[in-house]
């Protein structure tokens, strides 16, 4: 009975990744998992559709936002090898490591300071420092963030990703920068890895493998970020009220975390097929394009055009700031 209560959301989130699939496939600027995103978004818009996303389909697209996007982040592990982040150097591993945490931490500070409510400057932060909407719905999961909550931080992260593919050619000659350093300040400087694709690879091969691998370096941040956060959340839920109640407290490193990186440990030390790398790659791909449906579908348009002019400033301001850090990077190498 339950299954039959998630199946219509599900397939509907299934059904419109496919459809991403097709989209990118078309036009294949446009990155697979932001074409998922925004197609969420659309139809959380849409008058005729919000019944039904808010009734029938809401259980399979809450499944799809949690548990399938678990699973995708524990497939994404299998793109991160070890040795190909050594492979950067030290100089740029520890600057990538470095604009993960001053984005981070920045992203955290200016959305308190703007008064963002609840989770949303984590969410945020999260997402711009990380690995766009893929981050947030990982880190939602840990802070049992609520939909409203995680709705704004996926649309502004979906916006300024967006807006870099468009933004970062038009200053990849002004700057002076050669190929490989485009590749480098996109790896570094833009959220989700589908968004890096799009951007760097304007710029060659080169450049794109560049981006790639400093983008996967950034993602790798992934795991001891959120299991902090799970840490601090046990914490604060250990202080809590004591009540005759057992409460479940957040696991120290919740389960998709350790799957991620034993993912990212067995690609690193075992050699897999390339035909395995690859179907687990385009499985991971759409699982996750499944779970960003799920969660562009909860965000209302409406609400925060009416009440988040402030989270709107947060991302922009966000956005520069790891472009500035990222650009500073570059120059470093």
């Amino acid at each position: 009975m339950l299954g039959e209560m998630w199946l219509p959301g599900v397939l509907v989130a299934v059904g419109a990744a496919l459809l991403s699939g097709l989209i990118h496939a078309a036009q294949p600027a446009f990155p697979l998992l932001t074409v998922a995103v925004v197609l969420g978004i659309i139809a959380g818009q849409l008058p005729f559709l919000r019944r039904a996303l808010a009734g029938i389909l809401a259980p399979g697209l809450s499944v799809a936002a949690t548990r399938i996007m678990r699973l995708g982040i524990v497939l994404l592990g299998l793109k991160l090898s070890l040795i190909d982040i050594l492979g950067l150097g030290w100089l740029t591993i520890v600057t990538t490591v470095g604009i993960v945490l001053l984005t981070f931490v920045g992203t955290l500070w200016l959305g308190r300071r703007f008064g963002l409510p609840g989770n949303q400057p984590l969410l945020i932060a999260t997402g711009f420092s990380i690995c766009g909407a893929s981050a947030i719905g990982a880190m939602s999961g840990v802070v049992k963030a609520k939909d409203e909550e995680t709705a704004t931080p996926i649309a502004l992260v979906t916006l300024c990703g967006t807006l870099a593919i468009a933004v970062l050619p038009l200053l990849w000659h002004p700057l002076g920068l050669t190929d490989l350093q485009f590749g480098h300040w996109v790896g570094a400087g833009v959220h989700d890895v589908g968004q890096v694709v799009a951007t760097a690879q304007v710029a060659g091969s080169g450049a794109l493998a560049v981006a790639v691998v400093v983008k996967l370096t950034r993602v790798l941040m992934l795991a001891p970020i959120v299991a902090t956060v799970a840490v601090r959340e046990r914490r604060r839920d250990a202080r809590g009220p004591a009540t005759d109640l057992p409460t479940a407290r957040p696991p120290i490193l919740p389960l998709f975390v350790a799957g991620f990186l034993a993912a990212v440990l067995l690609r690193t030390f075992v050699p897999l097929p390339d035909a395995l790398l690859t179907g687990a790659d385009t499985l991971q791909t759409y699982l996750l394009a499944t779970a960003l449906f799920g969660l562009g579908a909860a965000v209302n348009l409406g609400t925060i055009v009416r009440t988040g002019s402030r989270a709107l400033s947060v991302g922009l301001l966000s956005w520069t700031l790891i472009a500035a850090l990222a650009f500073g990077a570059v120059q470093l190498g």
